[in-house]
């Protein structure tokens, strides 16, 4: 059986999640695949993603693989990244497009009359390392200091309809949802695999996690 099996529906940073992933956990057999059998049989599934949503949506419907997508992270630990975590909510203002409605709510664009700290003007896409706010203790975690910074690339951001789901923010310059856990699953919308020691780490703990927060 696999370990880990990174899903390929076309889109996404797959090698370099993979490569992280084996970096960590080389006695882990870890594959990106677009194979519904192999993605279902694996112990434990990660669904990256980056450019836009409907091309992420699109592609995944395409792929045959929505199904799985959606068993796999009911069941299993599953861990959501950037554009993964995004298509876990029921819609996204880019697009508009309609995601997989795991969770209540949606994704929102930055607002860019909202975009400014201390009469700095802030760009969009929100890019590079900001610092992590945890608000809910998680085993994916440890090991992580709070306000570590991690690295970020991306337009939206999603907006839970429950609260208590979230598990960090980041500021830009409002604070935001930017990690999000519930049984099973955890996503976030920065990028580990571009992290350095901090993502590393977290990916780390994704490979040790039972899938019980």
């Amino acid at each position: 059986m696999t370990d880990i099996a990174v899903v390929d529906y076309g889109m996404g940073n797959l090698r370099s999640v993979a490569k992280a992933l084996r970096f960590v956990a080389p006695q882990c057999t870890t594959v990106v695949s677009s194979d519904p059998v192999t993605i279902r049989n694996a112990a434990r599934v990660v669904l990256p993603g980056q450019s836009a949503m409907p091309d992420c949506m699109r592609c995944l419907n395409a792929s045959g693989l929505r199904d799985v997508v959606l068993q796999t992270c009911r069941d299993r630990p599953f861990l959501g990244i950037c554009l993964g975590l995004q298509m876990l909510f029921e819609n996204s203002e880019e697009g508009p497009t309609p995601g997989l409605g795991v969770f209540g709510g949606g994704v929102v664009r930055f607002r860019e009359a909202a975009m400014v700290d201390g009469g700095r003007r802030l760009k969009v896409p929100h890019m590079g390392w900001s610092p992590v706010r945890r608000t809910l203790d998680h085993p994916l975690w440890r090991g992580i200091d709070d306000g570590t910074r991690f690295y970020f690339a991306h337009s939206y951001y999603p907006v839970p309809d429950d609260a208590e789901m979230t598990a960090a923010t980041v500021a830009y310059p409002a604070a935001f949802t930017c990690a999000i856990a519930r049984a099973n699953i955890f996503a976030v919308q920065f990028h580990p695999e571009k992290s350095h020691r901090a993502g590393l780490q977290l990916l780390s703990n994704f490979v040790a996690w039972n899938g019980r927060a």
